[in-house]
């Protein structure tokens, strides 16, 4: 009898050595988790390279790239003022990463043996990272810019005074949590998703090797694998802006303190 192959959605979430894994001279590992990362900056630099032109009457590519760049100055602009372009680089390169990395991520590059993807943004290490280096930028901004007076960000004007101790405990748990909350969005917005697709996937080969009634439900599954990858892409891109606006908005608290 033949032995079934157990669903293991898991697996795909895997960090496993590339090659001989370790670095010539190095303690480091090179990993499926570092060839993707760079496989997806070298994408960017392709697409910002095709952008840079500079010609008088732009072309369709630096047309997209200014289009983009702009989008991404808007959202800087809007979030922080005129002050927001400073800012610009870091905003740019988290949206940028974040967007590429996921859709990357759900290409179906597996039709080719041993290509299947590896989504470097549904590891809470790298969202985790990226919100931390917000984080930071919020704090270093608002001390170099307000000193001491940055810890009144915490403290209401309007309330209470009974209440005031209390909300400002609340509201510095809160402050405490962002970084948590914003690497987590787009880290379980892509684990999710990937899960699923497996998921599914495994219904499909399963139905087909039953037959029958089988047949059935790999089409339904099939067709569910569809949706689920264009809600992917979408998804992937809502949490790329999500991230990138929110990180505006924590800077603006920063910048400017109300």
């Amino acid at each position: 009898m033949a032995v079934q192959a157990k669903i293991d959605p898991m697996s795909q979430f895997m960090i496993h050595p590339v090659g001989s894994g370790t670095l010539s001279g190095s303690p480091f590992m090179f990993t499926n988790s570092s060839l993707w990362m760079l496989i997806v900056l070298a994408v960017i630099l392709v697409f910002m390279w095709g952008g840079m032109k500079r010609q008088l009457v732009p072309g369709r590519w630096q047309a997209l790239v200014e289009g983009y760049v702009g989008f991404c100055d808007n959202i800087t602009r809007s979030s922080i003022g005129p002050k927001g372009r400073q800012f610009l680089p870091w905003v740019f390169t988290a949206f940028t990463f974040i967007l590429f990395a996921n859709i990357i991520g759900a290409m179906p590059f597996a039709i080719v043996p041993g290509g299947h993807p590896f989504t470097v943004t549904s590891q809470f290490s790298v969202t985790g990272t990226m919100s931390l280096t917000s984080f930071a930028i919020v704090l270093v901004v608002g001390f170099w810019k307000h000193k001491l007076h940055f810890f009144s960000f915490f403290w209401p004007k309007d309330a209470p005074l009974v209440l005031k101790p209390l909300i400002a405990v609340v509201e510095f748990i809160s402050f405490m949590v962002r970084p948590f909350s914003l690497g987590l969005r787009p880290f379980i917005a892509m684990f999710a998703g990937h899960v699923l697709l497996d998921v599914f996937g495994n219904f499909i080969v399963q139905g087909l090797n039953a037959g029958g009634l089988g047949y059935a439900i790999s089409a339904l599954a099939f067709l569910a694998v569809i949706f689920v990858n264009a809600l992917e892409l979408l998804v992937g891109a809502i949490q790329a802006y999500v991230f990138a606006l929110l990180t505006s908005l924590y800077i603006n608290d920063a910048v400017n303190l109300h």
